[in-house]
């Protein structure tokens, strides 16, 4: 059961979660007025960071040549 909690799937979900949530956040926060910037800009590379990591776990989970 351990081992289930850090298995490559879960972590997987995990990230895909945390993107969902930084979508929204991002979408939410581009309505204010005035936006502030500096915060866009951060939350859209810490999920530029997030989707390079989802890739990466995907490649490795499922790699599209044989090893």
């Amino acid at each position: 059961m351990d081992s289930n909690l850090h298995s490559p799937e879960r972590r997987l979900i995990e990230l895909r979660m945390e993107h969902a949530d930084l979508d929204a956040l991002i979408d939410r926060a581009g309505h204010e007025t005035p936006p502030d910037e500096l915060m866009m800009r951060r939350l859209k590379k810490r999920r530029l960071a997030l989707r390079d990591q989802i890739c990466q776990l995907e490649l490795e989970l499922d790699p599209k040549e044989p090893a």
